[in-house]
């Protein structure tokens, strides 16, 4: 009985000490492990690591960067840090810290550039309430001036760079109607300017083309165009008509000689007086000349009726 019970302390104190031999060599290892440093790193940017923690230092102009995973941290090496940290360099190694709790990002701890939801940014602080004249944008997340009602973002009190739905903005004013000169944009949500039909100098008159005719008399058209230089917007003055027909009516050829017969006897005017005159004294003469002719043919008419009387007459009978 007493050997069994020395044998069975013998077999626990084995069993002990062969736990703790297990539990000493594994924790030397997890120890070399975290103090090894590894030649052979994959990762980009990696001066040293470990292939428990990642990254230990990192090559020049890169940042280290520590990623929480539970109760471990493992190291990244960055050429710029993450959202909600900043940068600090030194000459012992470059690190990403944390930015406040209330910056989204920041430039350094105590300057913010972006706040989270529920703050607003100004001058470089994530404040919950705004300073007096300011109101809070939730777009922007920051604190801007106090617009006026149609503005749904401005510069100041008096800009706008936005306007309300509806409203068209022109030279930081929001406007219904847009002024005189300007129209309405819809994608844009602006007033822009108009733009008015241009168009070129008239062409010459297009030679003249028969279209239909009259007794004595013939129509016909001619037509000139311009050309259209610039298009109107929407809203510009419209083009005007870019092309004129006018109709003419001319006399035909019969009208021409009639017109030269007037020519003629307009040049017939215009002879010289001693030609005429010479005309003149001739026309008497050859009245005169035709007179003496017909007066010698009715003589010689009578004196044939002489001498050869009629058979038919009483004096004519033969005895």
């Amino acid at each position: 009985m007493q050997l069994q019970l020395i044998s069975f302390v013998l077999i626990i104190l084995h069993c002990m000490d062969y736990t703790g031999c297990q539990h000493s060599s594994s924790r030397h290892r997890q120890l070399k492990q975290l103090s090894g440093v590894s030649s052979g790193c994959q990762q980009v940017g990696c001066l040293t690591c470990s292939d428990y923690n990642g990254c230990l230092s990192c090559k020049s102009r890169f940042f280290i960067h520590l990623i929480r995973n539970g109760m471990k941290q493992i190291g990244v090496c960055l050429t710029s840090c993450p959202a909600g940290f900043f940068g600090i360099r030194s000459p012992e190694r470059n690190t990403c810290t944390k930015c406040r709790p209330e910056c989204d990002s920041c430039f350094n701890k105590n300057f913010c550039l972006r706040c989270r939801t529920g703050f607003y940014l100004h001058q470089g602080k994530c404040q919950e309430i705004c300073p007096e004249g300011l109101v809070r944008s939730d777009t922007q997340r920051e604190c801007v001036p106090k617009c006026p009602a149609e503005c749904e973002l401005c510069v100041n009190s008096e800009a706008c760079t936005r306007c309300r739905q509806g409203l068209y903005q022109l030279n930081g004013r929001c406007h219904h109607v847009c002024p005189e000169d300007y129209e309405p944009n819809d994608k844009l949500m602006q007033c822009v300017p108009q733009v008015h039909c241009e168009v070129a100098e008239w062409s010459e008159w297009s030679p003249c083309s028969r279209s239909s005719g009259t007794r004595g008399f013939r129509r016909c058209q001619e037509t000139r165009t311009r050309q259209v230089q610039q298009y109107p917007s929407p809203f510009g003055r419209p083009c005007p008509e870019i092309s004129e027909t006018k109709c003419l009516v001319k006399r035909r050829k019969a009208g021409r000689r009639k017109g030269d017969r007037k020519e003629r006897r307009k040049n017939n005017c215009k002879e010289n007086p001693e030609v005429r005159r010479e005309k003149n004294r001739e026309r008497p003469r050859a009245r005169d000349t035709g007179g003496r002719e017909e007066s010698r043919n009715k003589t010689e008419h009578r004196h044939r009726r002489g001498h050869d009387p009629d058979p038919t007459s009483p004096g004519g009978l033969v005895q």
